[in-house]
This record gives C-alpha cells, structure tokens and sequence, in this order.
C-alpha cells in the first residue's frame, strides 16, 4: 500500500463521500489513489471554493469535510478559506501537497511553508514526513477538528511520502491520545448551581444563543429550555436558526447590524446568559456595558469565556449536556410581565432606513424570497450590504441560515451553497450575494453546471462595493474611491455563457411574481435584483 492509497484508506474509513479540490502535481499520487476509489471528487474552479465548499458541507452534514489542494499557490489559495473556516469554528480536514521531502527548505518550485503560513487559521497542522504516520496523523485531524471548538487542520504532505510503500501494515488507530489535547470536559457541579441560582433569582433573564449553539447541535434543547421557563432569546449572526423568527420567545438578532429592539433587550435584562457565543464587537460593541448586569457565560472552548468581557459566572462544557440537565432543575419561569415589555418595546421600534421606490427594496426582497422558500430550505447569504440585510430580514422556518460571520468572507455564498447541496441535493438552497461578492466566486457556475447542481442564485446589483461606499459615506464626507463596479458583466450573457436559466427584477410591483418563477424554475437559476445604491438613513 502506498501512502497516497493509505490517505484514501483513512477518509473511507472516517465515512468521507466526497472531497473537493484542485489537482497539482504536487498531489497527484493521491488523485491516482482517487481514481481507483469511490470516493467522488468535486473539482471547484478556484482552490478558495474548495475550503468554502468544505465548509458548505461540513455544516449542512454536521461533520467534517474534506478539501485537497496542491503545493504553492494551490495551498496558498487555500489560505482564506481556512482562516474562514476557524472563524467560524467549522470542521475541516485540508489536504495539501507538497515538494518531495529532500527538497524541503531548498525554495524550490512551488514550495510553500503551509504549516508556518497558516499557523494562526487552524487548530493544528501536520507535515507527514514517514509513510507510516498517516493512519495516525489522519485520524487525530478528524478527532482534533470535530472536538472541543470545532475547526480546520491542515495535512501537509510530501509527493514521495504520498507514492512510498507503507513498511507495516496499514491499521487504523480505533482511538486518540494526544498529549495536551483533552477536549472532554466534565461540567463543574459548583459552577452549575451557580448558574440555576442565578437564573432563578433573576426578573429579567435573557439567552443570547451564538453560533455555537447550532455547531453543537443544541437548538433543540435551547428552544426546549427558553419554552419551559419562558425565557426570552436574541442571537448573534451565526447564531440564527435556533428558534424560528415568528417565535414568540425570539427577539431578533443583537449587534451593530441587528434588530434595535434586541440591542434594548439586552439593556433592560437583568442576566443575560450567554450560550456558544464570543461576544465581539459586531455583537456588542462595548462588551465591557455587560458588566452592569450579571453574565452567566456558556462556551466549550476555555480560551473563548472572558476574552471580551468579564462573565459573573463561567461555565465551560458542552452546552448540549448543560441545557440538558437544567432543563430537570427547580428554575423560575420568567414573569410574564417581562416578556410583555419586551413584547411593547418590539412593536414600538421604528425602522428609519428608505429606499427608493425605483428599485427593489432589499429588506422586501429578503423577506419575501425567505417567507415563499421551502419550511426546510437553505438560505446562503454573502459579505457586505446583502449579508446584513439577509441577516436583518430572513424570515426562520425549519430551514438554516448560512453565513460567514468572523471573518466576512466576500465569494463565501454559492461555493458554500454548492457544499450544501452535495449533502442534501433535493433541499432547495438559495445563495444571496451582492454584485461585487458574485463577481469574486462566478467561475463556480462551471463547478455548478458540471455536477448538475440546481441551485438557485440571487445578485442584489447595485454597481458599488456597496458596504464601503457606505462607509465612506458616513466617516469621509461621500469620498467615494475604489467601490465603484460600473455596469459590467453582463449578467445575462454570463448566465448563457453557463446555460443557467437567467431573470431580472427591478421593481418591488414585479417582485412576488419574480420570486414564484425563480423558485419554481427547474435546474439552477440566476436572478439579478437591481436595488437603490444611495440608501440611507434618516
């Protein structure tokens, strides 16, 4: 067995289906153990989609995924969707190939300090120097990677530690034991009362649930918790999806971008709890406020509690089993006159932003387009105006909300999306971008068509880098420079280029009609929605 059919020996037995990549010659030994497998290859058009695909799967299917680059620019390529990735806490396993050992540190063609470059964007990486490390090395990545604060790892691997012959036999380890390494966390039973002590003496609780929640698979026993104790939630970005938005217990999304009346909620509670979340400037932007009010704070990672604020009480562990147990504890519900004022305070909150009614409102689109998708759809949302609005309007079924929060990743949406329906292909999934994030992934649309993905695709054009123009607006008096897009490409002729169904929207007269035809079209479509660049404010 060589080390290249060992690679392809670990991922069938971690259950991997599928890997995206790039191939290189640098990583050709193992796409020739590729081709003699079942594993199937999803060939992106850009090393970057390859993470963010990785990424797309790896939250729709709740594991880690897998994606394959080759040595130097490949692997470099690679880089921003790993440190997306770790953001974002998703599990990924990245594959890079590399110069053969002897020549390592030599700068010779194509060589690349992966393990140095991207030291900061994963939880560990490896440089596999002896064939008979891989079982070890690959099994420890997926341990390492969908434990603890999930994230990327990185295997790097020389191309004749790929082609040697393994001197014993292959075994894969059936455990781990990584000194320094123990995620398992047992809950501290002192610090649990402290927390049912709180939140039992508490008249004005509040559960900020983070994206944390949803990696952890604890929306179920989070929305079981807020009912039987009538305690009220507001989210993060990531965070939305753990309840549904019409849920009466859910006051919207905190932060900077979010709903006002969520940012008064957590100024008028008296404990707030907060649940897989880190609570960075987006979210808050002075943490340090919070200290006015006790803080019950509830993450996996010990690194994450305390970083931005100081918490009343800290409690680390899987937030599954905590919300588990308290959920058979003596906790007071909240009074009903609390959630009444928050109630009063919601309906009293003013939306100040206008928009043009020459163009379509993108808060109506959103709103629309996410109230007629399917109760169990996938909506993909980009970086920049598009991603707040999506954000700010998405209306919550059953379904899930996608974006990439801590790094705000532009080109994230339809390579993330393509991920996701590689998992579920019959789940209608829509990716949402604006006309600057399109134009950095577009080349997709051949990985989409190739493996006849029928996603469906909105542009929200405006012909700016329309999050900057906006702050040029506000902080540099209208000193517009380096935003503008002008009126290329032709999307309609892009979309023929690609054979992809192709639709335009200009008017909010046109827009429920446009949206029935786009979601009921076969095969992938791409609507392009034209909406006013000079919103503002009042």
């Amino acid at each position: 067995m060589t080390g290249a059919q060992a690679m392809i020996r670990c991922l069938k037995e971690e259950g991997i289906t599928k890997v995206f990549g790039y191939p290189g010659v640098a990583i050709a030994p193992f796409y020739e153990g590729l081709y003699e497998s079942d594993i199937e290859h999803i060939l992106v058009r850009q090393e970057q989609s390859a993470g963010h695909a990785a990424s797309g799967y790896a939250r729709m299917s709740r594991k880690p995924a897998v994606c394959v680059v080759t040595s130097g620019p490949g692997a470099t390529n690679l880089i921003t969707a790993l440190a997306t990735a770790y953001a974002d806490s998703i599990p990924l396993i990245a594959i890079s190939g590399q110069v053969s050992s002897k020549l390592l540190g030599r700068d010779v063609f194509q060589e690349a300090d992966m393990r140095g470059a991207t030291r900061s964007f994963v939880k560990y990486s490896y440089l596999v120097k002896d064939v008979d490390d891989i079982p070890r090395v690959f099994k420890e990545a997926f341990y390492i990677a969908s434990t603890g604060r999930k994230g990327p790892v990185l295997i790097d691997i020389p191309m004749d530690v790929q082609s040697s012959e393994l001197k014993k036999d292959f075994k894969y380890p059936d455990q781990v034991n990584i000194r320094g390494y123990k995620p398992e966390i047992k809950i501290n039973p002192v610090q649990l009362k402290r927390v049912v002590s709180l939140l039992s003496q508490a008249e004005k609780p509040l559960l900020c649930a983070g994206g944390g929640v949803i990696l952890g698979n604890g929306e179920e026993v989070i929305r079981s918790f807020c009912e039987k104790f009538n305690i009220p939630l507001v989210h993060t970005m990531m965070g939305m999806g753990v309840l549904p938005k019409k849920h009466p217990l859910n006051f919207g999304m905190l932060g900077n971008n979010g709903k006002p009346y969520a940012n008064k909620a957590v100024g008028k509670a008296d404990l707030l709890i907060v649940v897989g979340a880190r609570i960075a400037d987006r979210a808050i932007p002075k943490p340090e406020k919070l200290t006015r009010r006790a803080v019950i704070h509830i993450d996996i990672d010990t690194a994450e509690i305390g970083k931005n604020m100081g918490p009343t009480v800290p409690l680390v562990g899987d937030l599954k089993e905590i919300f588990t147990m308290m959920l058979d504890e003596d906790i007071r519900s909240s009074k009903k006159s609390w959630i009444k004022e928050l109630e009063k305070v919601k309906t009293e909150t003013v939306d100040e932003r206008v928009f043009s009614e020459n163009f379509v409102n993108p808060n109506l689109l959103v709103q629309t387009l996410s109230e007629k998708m399917d109760d169990d759809a996938v909506y993909v949302a980009d970086v920049g105006q598009n991603q707040l609005w999506s954000a700010d309007n998405y209306i919550m079924k059953d379904g899930r909300f996608m974006t990439t929060g801590g790094m705000g990743t532009m080109g994230y949406s339809i390579p993330a999306a393509l991920g996701v329906k590689m998992v579920s292909p019959k789940t209608q999934t829509v990716a949402v971008c604006g006309d600057g994030a399109f134009q950095m992934c577009m080349s997709e649309l051949a990985t989409m068509k190739a493996n006849k993905v029928d996603l469906k695709i909105v542009i929200m054009r405006n012909g700016y880098l329309g999050l900057v123009k906006e702050y040029q607006y506000n902080l540099y008096d209208e000193h517009y420079e380096g935003v503008k897009l002008a009126e290329w490409p032709l999307y309609d002729k892009i979309a023929e280029a690609y054979d992809i169904k192709y639709m335009e929207c200009s008017s909010n007269d046109e827009l429920d009609k446009k949206i029935d035809e786009f979601l009921a079209s076969k095969g992938a479509c791409l609507m392009v929605c034209d909406v006013d660049a000079e919103n503002r404010v009042k």
